[in-house]
């Protein structure tokens, strides 16, 4: 995508452990364009935070990016000094990270906490900034924002406190806003309000969008593109309507196989087996291969790389997937 806002390559990310080092990124790429949804999927341990950590530099000792460039407009960024990376976080790049009140301070008023964050990375006066807040409380849905701005984190409920760690990510106007499952622990009608709010987000202000989450409902509702990640590596990329509607990798399957549908006369969702491996035991050849029905000897032994498969691109040995209704 040659008009990337952030272009990731063959990113990896290790853990030095007295052990050796363990690998919990291995060869991720994407692109992510202006005004798009990239929605990262996959269960806990899958690599997802760490992925987005290594993004914005927040990856401490004694993890380290050991391999790989990632780029912001085209610019390399990964090898910036602290200094230089911290002030591209909050004006270039948001980021909602997926428990609000790690966010926000809970001694001070969240207008005070806005207004600081504007100010720092813009040339707008207090006034200005303070005006700026109410706008953007308001735009996110919160009752009062006149009035709330002069309220404690505590004030807030779950939901509404998602909101101000959006605002505060969207406060100095990011090209890029990079958003860890924010839609977990909020109820139904929440959910719809946040992933309503990050479609018109993309389609007015064009701000690019990178989406981590373990819900496959939320990125169908909200994604253009998805990328599956299993063990830290990408399985399926591609378009979100190719790879829900036919999806390559067992992985994929399994994972669109275990959302229940109203409308499907099956009596037993589709179960994966085992669970994701640990860093330290993550098996050879295909990582998925201990929990794939479809597994065989070159799976074992060889790691598939990434190869087209209609509009997607699949890292998986199996040149044709059974229907996930026939593994039901």
């Amino acid at each position: 995508m040659t008009d990337a806002v952030l272009s990731v390559h063959d990113l990896r990310v290790e853990f030095l452990t007295r052990r050796g080092a363990l690998v919990a990124v291995d060869g991720v790429s994407f692109d992510v364009g202006q005004g798009e949804v990239l929605g990262v999927v996959g269960e806990s341990g899958a690599g997802k935070s760490t992925t987005a950590s290594a993004i914005i530099g927040l990856i401490e000792p004694p993890g380290r990016m050991a391999a790989g460039e990632i780029r912001l407009n085209g610019a390399r960024i990964d090898n910036l000094a602290p200094e230089a990376l911290r002030r591209i976080r909050g004006r270039h790049i948001g980021t909602v990270f997926q428990d609000p009140l790690t966010s926000l301070d809970p001694l001070y008023r969240i207008g005070a906490q806005l207004v600081e964050t504007i100010t720092a990375h813009t040339a707008l006066s207090t006034a200005a900034a303070r005006a700026r807040a109410v706008s953007l409380l308001a735009d996110l849905g919160i009752p009062a924002p006149e009035a709330r701005i002069d309220d404690y984190p505590h004030q807030f409920s779950g939901g509404m406190r998602q909101r101000v760690v959006l605002a505060l990510a969207l406060a100095a106007s990011p090209e890029l806003l990079i958003v860890d499952e924010p839609t977990s622990a909020l109820d139904v009608s929440v959910q719809a309000q946040i992933i309503a709010f990050l479609k018109r987000l993309c389609r007015q202000q064009r701000v690019a969008v990178l989406l981590i989450t373990h819900d496959m409902g939320v990125i169908a509702e909200t994604a253009d593109r998805v990328a599956v990640m299993y063990a830290g590596r990408v399985v399926e990329h591609g378009p979100v309507r190719a790879v829900l509607k036919t999806p390559f990798h067992p992985y994929t399957r399994g994972l669109m196989g275990s959302i229940p549908r109203p409308d499907a006369d099956v009596h037993r969702l589709v179960q994966i087996p085992g669970a994701m491996p640990r860093l330290a035991d993550v098996p050879s050849g295909c990582a998925f291969h201990p929990r794939c029905p479809h597994a065989f000897a070159r799976c074992l032994s060889e790691r598939p790389n990434a190869a087209s498969r209609g509009e997607s691109e699949v890292a998986c040995w199996l040149e044709d997937v059974p229907s996930a209704a026939t593994e039901a």
